[in-house]
């Protein structure tokens, strides 16, 4: 089997809307002993709504007004103004109201460092340059599973290892599909990593 070939399929398993919840389902397998089974499914449905439905939902409504072409995985610049504008006020509602019923430090932060991403993913668009959103989810992901092994004394080194690995495949899927050029490649990583560990300071 030709690997080349096989590179697409990276895009699509850690495709920027399925990370958000990949680090909600590992930190609630970490922490399950703290919270309710309710709260925890609470949780999940509220961070599935508002980082998967919605915005697979607003994507749809954008194509029926022509206003997204490229699919969904938004090639063109100037397509990604408005799903990013959508996706940093979903985030923005995740963290001002979704875990207002249960205390999830950890994930406020994680999902606050998606945030600040994703409004600077936005004002990129805006004059007209672009990050791999796709470095820019997976990449904030290893980070916050590394912060959380950190935190939590737990010697999570072979997934982390496996992360750092999956973020090369990933890359190297963004360039052979001819999605990003390797700056767009690098902004996006340096998006992802840098409001993650910066949030560090507030919850490690």
């Amino acid at each position: 089997m030709d690997f080349n070939k096989a590179l697409p399929v990276f895009s699509y398993i850690f495709h920027p809307l399925l990370v958000s919840i990949y680090g909600a389902l590992f930190y609630f397998f970490v922490t399950k002993g703290f919270f309710y089974p309710h709260e925890i499914y609470l949780t999940l449905i509220q961070i599935a709504i508002l980082t998967i439905f919605l915005p697979i939902s607003t994507y749809f409504l954008l194509k029926s007004l022509g206003l997204a072409k490229s699919g969904i995985m938004l090639h063109e610049t100037r397509e990604r103004r408005l799903p990013l504008a959508f996706q940093s006020m979903f985030f923005l509602v995740l963290t001002q109201h979704s875990f207002s019923t249960v205390a999830v430090p950890e994930l406020y932060y994680f999902y606050t460092g998606a945030l600040i991403s994703s409004v600077l993913a936005l004002l990129l668009s805006v004059f007209h340059s672009k990050a791999s959103l796709h470095m820019i989810g997976i990449c904030g992901l290893t980070v916050f599973i590394t912060g959380i092994s950190l935190h939590y004394g737990l010697p999570f080194f072979g997934l982390i290892a496996f992360l750092i690995v999956m973020t090369g495949c990933v890359a190297s899927s963004r360039l052979y599909m001819e999605a990003h050029s390797l700056k767009e490649i690098l902004i996006g990583t340096f998006i992802g990593v840098l409001p993650q560990i910066g949030l560090w300071y507030y919850w490690l």
